[in-house]
């Protein structure tokens, strides 16, 4: 079976505990407005071009047989790119990188196995994310079938906003959801993410009915979801499999991807202050959360 991902990521230390592999699949239901992996939010494979690496050399243009550059100019006709990655593959600056890649998940496993001494010795594992890994459950089965046959710990990175077939396919073969909730407030959510989470709350509720193990991730963006934090924590206080509640303060690193991109940037403007976290510290805990 074939998955179509954007990278593998090795000692990953943010997804999960201990040392981990990532496989970021490609592909997104949700459009959140602070989101810093926009080249996994599309399934299509993307050009970036990082014009301040550009030395306009023109060998991109010379190799590319669907006339998509410019010469001496910083331009690219996006609507006949076909993502072939020639330009890639000559580009002496590194200007140009293509996001998305076809794998199959034999080859995704014998990557993530190379480091199965590394997840032994950190008490690590394995993480399927994105995107939205789970867009692609056929495959994440798969993956995380092999990884538990192996003894290795795994974890899937979702937004849960998918379908209940889908989470019923990997949790057999599932340690730890890493889930994330960004709002209780329908009309919140939807002014966020561009998506109702009606489904997203009923399939984490139904997850801990299932006595699956959550690492709740909440984003915290001022100005958006920061009112919410009292209703979240009111709602995950009624959960029983929670392991952990982690608050990740926004920040707009990505810029520069959506520029590569030439998608349209919607990155909040405002960074959460040291204060806004330290109340939302006090509030979570005021429930027995963290």
């Amino acid at each position: 079976m074939k998955a179509n991902i954007v990278e593998i990521k090795r000692f990953a230390v943010h997804d999960g505990d201990g040392i981990r592999t990532t496989v970021f699949f490609k592909g997104c239901p949700l459009k959140c407005l602070w989101c810093h992996n926009p080249e996994t939010l599309s399934q299509k494979w993307q050009l970036a071009f990082y014009s301040h690496k550009c030395v306009m050399c023109g060998k991109c243009a010379e190799v590319c047989a669907c006339h998509a550059f410019s010469e001496n100019i910083h331009r690219i006709d996006r609507t006949k790119c076909t993502t072939c990655g020639k330009c890639v593959n000559v580009c002496p600056q590194s200007a140009l990188e293509i996001f998305g890649t076809e794998m199959s998940t034999d080859e995704i496993c014998t990557t993530l196995l190379r480091d199965k001494d590394f997840y032994a010795e950190s008490g690590g594992g394995i993480t399927l994310s994105g995107g939205e890994c789970l867009l692609q459950s056929g495959a994440c089965c798969k993956i995380l079938k092999r990884m538990k046959q192996n003894g290795i710990n795994t974890a899937v990175d979702t937004c849960g906003f998918v379908p209940r077939t889908a989470i019923d396919k990997v949790m057999p073969y599932t340690d730890t959801f890493l889930y994330d909730i960004k709002a209780i407030d329908e009309d919140v959510h939807i002014k966020c993410t561009g998506q109702s989470n009606k489904i997203i709350l009923d399939n984490l509720v139904y997850l801990d009915s299932c006595g699956a193990k959550s690492e709740i991730r909440i984003p915290y963006v001022s100005k958006y979801n920061d009112e919410q934090i009292p209703k979240i924590a009111e709602f995950l206080s009624t959960l029983k499999n929670v392991v952990r509640v982690r608050v990740l303060p926004y920040h707009n690193y990505a810029e520069s991807k959506y520029n590569a991109l030439n998608i349209k940037n919607t990155l909040p403007m405002i960074l959460p202050t040291k204060e806004e976290m330290e109340k939302t510290k006090t509030i979570l805990s005021s429930y027995g959360l963290i």
